[in-house]
């Protein structure tokens, strides 16, 4: 019972940041499958696709879901990015979002693999 209200408050907490980010709209509520989607797809790409990095790891969607919440649960609409200043840049918010949370970069893949190669070819 304690895990089910710990990550009911952890996903209340998230949408709120969401929100205040502009990743989302008060209204929009995410899927209860969000969860297990999230956790598959972190399993399978655990670090961030730009610098490599897997501390404070975001599942970013590609095609954001306050725009396309028929997408949410698409694993081919979800990209690992970190939120954790690698390379001094926040990579989320870098190249996910093109250096503002309310922006959308639909070169995300291709972006993120470009610097990946930059980044790893010091």
């Amino acid at each position: 019972m304690i895990g089910k209200l710990l990550l009911s408050n952890n996903m209340i907490i998230k949408h709120v940041k969401d929100v205040i980010q502009g990743k989302a709209t008060v209204g929009q509520k995410r899927s209860s499958k969000w969860p297990t989607v999230r956790k598959h797809h972190l399993e399978a790409h655990p670090t961030c696709a730009v610098c490599g990095g897997d501390e404070v790891i975001e599942v970013h969607h590609i095609k954001p879901y306050h725009k396309n919440p028929e997408l949410e649960l698409d694993p081919n609409n979800l990209i690992t990015l970190c939120e954790s200043k690698s390379f001094g840049i926040v990579c989320h918010r870098a190249v996910g979002h093109l250096g503002y949370y309310k922006k959308t970069n639909i070169n995300v893949v291709e972006d993120s693999a470009y610097w990946n190669k930059r980044l790893s070819n010091k």
